[in-house]
Formats: C-alpha cells, sequence, structure tokens
C-alpha cells in the first residue's frame, strides 16, 4: 500500500546518517556557562566513566558511544551544546521530550566521569582519521559561492527540493537539511558527489541503503527504510510514497547498499553550482518554523473534508464529517459477526492523564494525540511512523483540564492545539512543526483542549477557561500561515448585542467558553458551535437575573466573515454549571412532513432539541432524562423555568439532572440506517447552592455553597442514580431502547456503523457492541483501564477496524484476517 507524499525521518539508514546522527538537533540548546570538567586530562577518570558508560548508557548510546537508539557520542559535536558543561547538563537533566532520561541520582563526580571517557572517544576517532582535522571540519563557514544562487538551485533546477526538506519546504525522501551548516562542508561535498560511499560511524562506517521489495503479483518498490519489525515495513520511494508493507505477503525482500540520490551531480552541477549549494548548506545551522513555507500540495484537500462521509475508511475530522454525525458507513463488522471482534493492536502512550483523543485516519496512516504530542502510526499494525513533542511553555499553577481530544487535518499539515494555548502547525509527513501561534493567556485560564476544525483554508479553534472567568471566543486561523483572520467573542463588549444581558461589568467575567469543535453546513456556509458556562458558574448574583448571552447557547456564524447569524440559548441565565458544549448533529430529514435542515442537540441540562439550523427556529424539546427544572417552552422555544431550580444563597431544592448534567461532551453518533440518535445518559440530581467569590485573575470562579447543598436529599418518588446508552427517535424525542451500564461518565461515547452496530466505550474499562435497532448485549471487551474517549472506525485495505482509548493504551480491534 502506498499513501503518496508521507512519511518519516526516524531511522535513516541512507547516505545522510551522518547528518541524522550528528546533526539531530533542537534548536533551542543551553547557553553554555564557564564550568569546565575538573576531571580532564585524568585517564583515570575516563576508565571510570567507561565502566560507568557501560552499565548506563550502552543500551542506547551503543558500545564505545557508535550510536544504536540514541545518537552517535563519539564525534566531539552535540545537538544540545558540546562544551562539558552543556554535556554535563545533558547527562544530569536529560533531553526534554525525547527518550532521553534525566540521570539526577547520579553524582556529580560520575558525572564527569562520563564527560571524560565521551571526550576520549572523539580523541580516538581523530587518532583512527575517523574524523576530519579541526581546520576541515570548520570550512564550511569558509564556503565559496553564493549562497541565494545556492538556495535558487537548491530548491529549482537542482531539485534537492524533490527530496529534502528546509525549514518546512521540499521533500521527504533524505534527511532534513535544515541544520547542515553544522556539517563540515568538504563532508557535504563528498556526499553530493559520491552518495554511494560508506559514511564513518563511531568505530566502523555505515553504507547506505535502499530496500528493494517485491509483492506477489510482480510489482517492486524500492525505497529508504522508515521503521521496520520482524513482520512488517515502512518505506519511503524516490517520490516520498509512504508505502506500509505487510512483509509475510511478499515474493522477496533484499538490501542493497547504494543509496536513493542520484550519483550523477558530478556532471548535473558545474563547479559553480556545486559551490553555491554548498554555500547555501552553510547557512543552514538552526531549524525554524517557517509559516511561509508552501503548502503541500495532495494530501487530505478542502474537497475531501466535504465529501468524507464517500471515504468511510477514513475518520477525516474529530466527529467523522462536517456534520458530527460520528457514524462510520463501514459495514464488516455486523451484528451477526461482531462476537468475533479481538484485539489486532495496541499503542500504548505514557503520559500524566488518561487519553480522551478520538484519532484520525488519513489513508492508513493514523494520527493520535495527547497533551504536547502527536504520533503518526501505521493504522494496520499501530507501528509508529513519527512522532511529534513540545513541551508546555508555561504552566499555570491552577491548571485543571490536563487532555487533549485531537487534531484536524488539512492538505498534508495537522493542526494541533496545546495546554498553554498555542496553536500549533505540523508536517504530516515528517512530524516537523511549521508554525505556532498563541491564541490566549493560560495563566488567565486559557488552554486548547478539543481538535480544530478547518472550513475552507481556515482553522477554527475555540477556548477552555469557563472556570475562570476568562472571557469566551472562537478564532480562526490562516492554516498556510497562522495568521488571525478573525475572533468572535462569546460574551458581547458594550455596543453588542446581548450585552445589556449582563448586569454592569460582569460580562468582562463572563467565561462563556466555546472549547468543543463545531459543525459546519457547507450549503449554507455555517459553523455551528456551542457555548460554555457564564462566569462564576453557580453564583448568579454578580451577573444579575439576566440571560446571560450567549452563555449556554448554540450560535451560528459565517466562517469566512466572523460574523453571527442567529443563536438559541438552551439554559438562559444558568446557575447549574449546565454549559452547552455537547455536539450539535446536522441532518436532512422530514419534520412534520416537510423536508427540513434540522440541528439535533442532547444538552446537559437533560433536554434533547430539535432546531431548524437555518434561521435557528425552535422546533421541539422533549427531556431525555429526568428532569424537574423546566415545565416545558414558549411558543419561541424559551424554557419554562420552575421556581426554585436555579442556585442561590438559600439553595434550591433536589434539581435533575446534576452539574455533570444528563449527558456531556462525549460522542453521540446519529445512523443514516436507522435514523436514531445514539447517546451515553446520566440520570441522577442535586441541589445548588451559591455563595459569592471574589474574582482572582488565573483562579476558579465558580460561587458554589457547597455544604448547603448537600443538605438536600432526593424525594422518595424520584429516581435513583442510573446511567447508560440509548435510542431517541429524533421525530418525537422517545426513548427506543435503554442500556444500563455501572457507571456514568462525561467523557466516554459511542459509534454507530451501517453494521447494525452501535460500540459504546464504558468508564469502567469495558467496550461493548450493541445491536442498533434493538440495544441487545452483542460483545465486550475488558481493558482493564479506565475509558475516557469515544470510540471511531476506519479501514485499511478491506479490514474494517474500530479504535478506543482506554487508559493511556490505544487500541485497534477487528474480526480476525
Amino acid at each position: 500500500m502506498v499513501y503518496p507524499g508521507c512519511g518519516s525521518l526516524r531511522a535513516m539508514k541512507i547516505w545522510a546518517v551522518l547528518v541524522t546522527t550528528i546533526l539531530a538537533a533542537a534548536p533551542l540548546a543551553r547557553q553554555a556557562d564557564t564550568a569546565r570538567n575538573p576531571l580532564a586530562n585524568q585517564p583515570a577518570a575516563a576508565a571510570a566513566g567507561h565502566r560507568l558508560y557501560d552499565q548506563t548508557c550502552q543500551s542506547c548510546h551503543g558500545p564505545a558511544g557508535q550510536g544504536d537508539r540514541g545518537p552517535a557520542l563519539d564525534s566531539g559535536s552535540f545537538a544540545h551544546g558540546s562544551d562539558d558543561a552543556n554535556l554535563f547538563r545533558t547527562i544530569r537533566a536529560g533531553v526534554p521530550g525525547s527518550q532521553m532520561p534525566p540521570f539526577a541520582g547520579l553524582t556529580d563526580e560520575q558525572v564527569w566521569q562520563l564527560v571524560s571517557y565521551i571526550r576520549s572517544l572523539a580523541a580516538d576517532q581523530k587518532e583512527r582519521g575517523l574524523l576530519p582535522p579541526p581546520q576541515e571540519r570548520e570550512a564550511f563557514s569558509r564556503a565559496t559561492g553564493d549562497p541565494a544562487a545556492g538556495e535558487a538551485l537548491f530548491f529549482g533546477t537542482a531539485r534537492c527540493a524533490s527530496c529534502h526538506q528546509v525549514n518546512g519546504r521540499g521533500g521527504i525522501v533524505g534527511p532534513d537539511l535544515s541544520t547542515a551548516g553544522r556539517m563540515p562542508s568538504p563532508t557535504l561535498r563528498g556526499k553530493i558527489l559520491n552518495p554511494n560511499s560508506p559514511i564513518a560511524a563511531g568505530r566502523g562506517t555505515v553504507a547506505p541503503q535502499t530496500i528493494v521489495v517485491a509483492a506477489k503479483d510482480g510489482r517492486e518498490i524500492r525505497g529508504v527504510r522508515r521503521n521496520e519489525d520482524t513482520f512488517s515495513l515502512q518505506l519511503v520511494d524516490a517520490a516520498g510514497g509512504l508505502h506500509l508493507v505487510d512483509k509475510t505477503t511478499l515474493r522477496s525482500y533484499r538490501v542493497e547498499n547504494r543509496s536513493l540520490m542520484p550519483g550523477d551531480y558530478a556532471t548535473r552541477l558545474s563547479a559553480a553550482d556545486l559551490n553555491h549549494v554548498l554555500a547555501y548548506l552553510s547557512t543552514l545551522r538552526e531549524r525554524t518554523a517557517n509559516p511561509a513555507a508552501a503548502l503541500s500540495t495532495g494530501g487530505v484537500t478542502a474537497e475531501r473534508l466535504l465529501k468524507a462521509n464517500a471515504e468511510p475508511q477514513n475518520w477525516l475530522m474529530y466527529w467523522g464529517d462536517y456534520r458530527s454525525t460520528h457514524y462510520s458507513g463501514l459495514n464488516q463488522i455486523t451484528a451477526a459477526n461482531v462476537r468475533q471482534l479481538r484485539a489486532a493492536w495496541t499503542f500504548p502512550m505514557a503520559g500524566d492523564a488518561v487519553l480522551e483523543a478520538t484519532p484520525l485516519v488519513a489513508d492508513g496512516v493514523m494520527y493520535t494525540t495527547q497533551p504536547g504530542v502527536v504520533v503518526a502510526l501505521d493504522a494496520r499494525t499501530g507501528r509508529q511512523i513519527w512522532r511529534w513533542t513540545r513541551v508546555q511553555q508555561v504552566k499555570s499553577p491552577y491548571e485543571i483540564n490536563p487532555f487533549n481530544r485531537g487534531a484536524a487535518i488539512a492538505g498534508q499539515r495537522l493542526f494541533v492545539g496545546t495546554l498553554d494555548a498555542a496553536l500549533v502547525a505540523i508536517d504530516a509527513r515528517t512530524g516537523q512543526t511549521l508554525w505556532e501561534t498563541p491564541v490566549g493567556d493560560t495563566m488567565l485560564g486559557y488552554n486548547l483542549t478539543s481538535a480544530p476544525l478547518i472550513v475552507k483554508d481556515k482553522v477554527l479553534v475555540g477556548v477552555s477557561g469557563g472556570e475562570f472567568g476568562a472571557r469566551g471566543f472562537l478564532d480562526a486561523y490562516d492554516a498556510a500561515t497562522g495568521r488571525r483572520l478573525w475572533r468572535w467573542y462569546s460574551v458581547p463588549g458594550p455596543g453588542e448585542f446581548g450585552n445589556d444581558t449582563w448586569k454592569g461589568d460582569s460580562w468582562k467575567l463572563g467565561a462563556s467558553p466555546m472549547w468543543l469543535t463545531g459543525s459546519y453546513d457547507p450549503d449554507l456556509n455555517l459553523v455551528f458551535w456551542t457555548v460554555g458556562n457564564p462566569g462564576p458558574q453557580i453564583d448568579r448574583s454578580t451577573r444579575g437575573d439576566l440571560d446571560n448571552l450567549f452563555s449556554d447557547s448554540v450560535v451560528a456564524i459565517d466562517p469566512d466573515t466572523g460574523v453571527r447569524r442567529w443563536h438559541y440559548q438552551f439554559t438562559p441565565n444558568d446557575g447549574h454549571d449546565w454549559d452547552s458544549c455537547q455536539a450539535v448533529v446536522l441532518v436532512d430529514r422530514p419534520w412534520r412532513g416537510q423536508m427540513r435542515k434540522l440541528l439535533l442537540h442532547a444538552d446537559r441540562n437533560g433536554m434533547f432539541y430539535v432546531l431548524d439550523r437555518t434561521n435557528g427556529a425552535f422546533l421541539s424539546g422533549t427531556p431525555f432524562v429526568y428532569q424537574n427544572w423546566n415545565t416545558g417552552f414558549d411558543a419561541k422555544g424559551r424554557p419554562l423555568v420552575v421556581p426554585g431550580s436555579n442556585s442561590s444563597p438559600e439553595g434550591s431544592f433536589f434539581v435533575y439532572p446534576t452539574l455533570v448534567g444528563g449527558t456531556n461532551f462525549q460522542a453521540p453518533s446519529y445512523s443514516t440506517v436507522t435514523g436514531l440518535l445514539y447517546l451515553q445518559y446520566s440520570e441522577n440530581g442535586q441541589a445548588y447552592a451559591s455563595r459569592p467569590q471574589t474574582f482572582e485573575e488565573g483562579r476558579q470562579y465558580i460561587g458554589r455553597d457547597t455544604a448547603s447543598a448537600r443538605a438536600v436529599q432526593r424525594k422518595a418518588n424520584e429516581p435513583a442514580p442510573s446511567a447508560g446508552i440509548k435510542a431517541l427517535d429524533p421525530d418525537t424525542g422517545r426513548t427506543m431502547w435503554d442500556f444500563k451500564v455501572f457507571q456514568p461518565s462525561w467523557t466516554t461515547g459511542v459509534l454507530a456503523t451501517a453494521g447494525n452496530v452501535v460500540f459504546g466505550a464504558l468508564k469502567d474499562g469495558n467496550i461493548v457492541a450493541l445491536d442498533a435497532r434493538s440495544g441487545q448485549h452483542l460483545w465486550h471487551f475488558q481493558t482493564g483501564a479506565t475509558v475516557a474517549a469515544s470510540p471511531m472506525s476506519y479501514s485499511v485495505e478491506g479490514r474494517q477496524f474500530v479504535a478506543v482509548s482506554a487508559g493511556n493504551t490505544l487500541y485497534a480491534f477487528a474480526l480476525p484476517e
């Protein structure tokens, strides 16, 4: 299987091993200080360091520092600083975001002994003639030629960029040359003129390698190995296509000790042109994000996103499609055979919090996330292709939601938010950062936890921060450059429509975050985005007995301009924390005998809503769990609120549902086969009591009196707590079936498929399959870990998979082959 333009720069074994080994660089090298090794030039210290190295370092960096899983340490040049102080610091503190751990348990003397031994390795290399003399290693600084002319050649007639990248521009077959200037110019010249020559590495040489495989149908693939295990191979061919190969199906496999790089550059380039290219490469010392880099062609186009339902083998966005149906059109797994389902592969992702992400799948490659991490996987095997990491730059001591729920894809770029409220664009082929732009100040409570939404050439993303009184907003960014195009505030300022629904200046702390991924109707050219709770959450005294727009609403926004077209508010003047950050599902179906463009929404307040999405008109609202705060709606859809049900200093009666809600942000699913909406629910109640709270910037702004609320209990005739998965008829809101579960959850969702199966993720560790028409239990699998994510489905080479995370492990299930 080939996936054009996708790949990884890991585990290179072609002509550029020297580049990737010596230059595997992090652009943020630490500033050196004046410390020097007190044990320098002491043979006994180097000998002690040798013994310590063999016990501590050899498994990663290889015997005598020649390199293995970790980079070679025998060159005298190191990516994170090459003087004694930086070597000491790297050993002691490790390298964040890499596989290099800190060795804080070593004494200072032991660390200096290791530094002494590592220094001796470079000296030995020099004695054996494997390192160029110092004057040659510095030759890059005196490279002749015109760098500007060399850049034009590199990206032009010399066609270097067809295989190599520089700061996000170019191909992915060869290594990233963004830091090629750290290499001696004669070494670069030699590799250009003779790419098949062996490369000095450690105490020997490494020959460039090309892998050649032949399929049983006779098709031959030649390429560079990106990753390999006993049964699978990731191969990038000369055109940049990524092949995810099942080795058990091959007719032949061989290794050629030659490079894929053409060997005719001695004649292709004149002497002057070669000097120009070398002069350009000599200027490349640090890899930098380049927003101006041209967008790669191919990948997931805007047209493909619009027609995502036509590609059921892929899962191209957070909700599966722009309509947020979270539905799979795959039908290989059915109600009749789902009992045969088994785990096909697992992928562990260690971290500080359980996984909540819904993966993307595009053309056989899966992309999934956790805070500060994105990985690309072979979707058939779970084998990693690349891994992107980013250390959180700023962390609020009051941060409370350390999760990431997914990424978005457009072209050959991925877009992901961070806990310190930055939006990052990543090359989907390599995992390299392309640009990063700040969205909000995390010290005020802002962070980005949900997947962005791609609309045309824009990246739309909303912020969290409702617990902190941080004013909510939705942003649109240019996908090419990261430039902000517009911002829409969910709490209107003075002179804006809705500002008069806030008492005094309370709008400034009105929260109303827009953190959950929205939906899009391309025919109407509207995005539909839900809004969270007002601030403070429970105490209504500061914001008055007013509606507090646009909290707890859905808003329709023109994605081209950021202008609001309409809104509907589910819970005016909310004192329960019933934010409306739940999915809005867009369906076209008959309504009372007339075809309508509908918006379906099961809200945290326990009501199931049907709206006309062309204008926001209220069509119906029915409870999907027991509720006692609302006796109905007026003609315009405003709820008729039961007196005493809202928060107050004296406390409410025992109100259904709870603060967690009848449902929450977990994925519901709408089946085009059954016409039913499936969701997880929780049925319970509580009292709501408030107390005044002084606002402190960056701290939670709640205003809840917990003690008073606990004193109120449910009545004997009110339902006991329960939870489950149910199917709703959108026409009536009636529950068609109800499958009870042991533990309620506000994170685990469901997935309906064309195979007449509804998959549910349960907090208690189970993944369950139910009959979509009857709710009958068909299959389950106990993962042994807390589940906090929603399932999704995709297929590779005709084999359907169902994937979901449990704890810190991603599972993929499939029928036996």
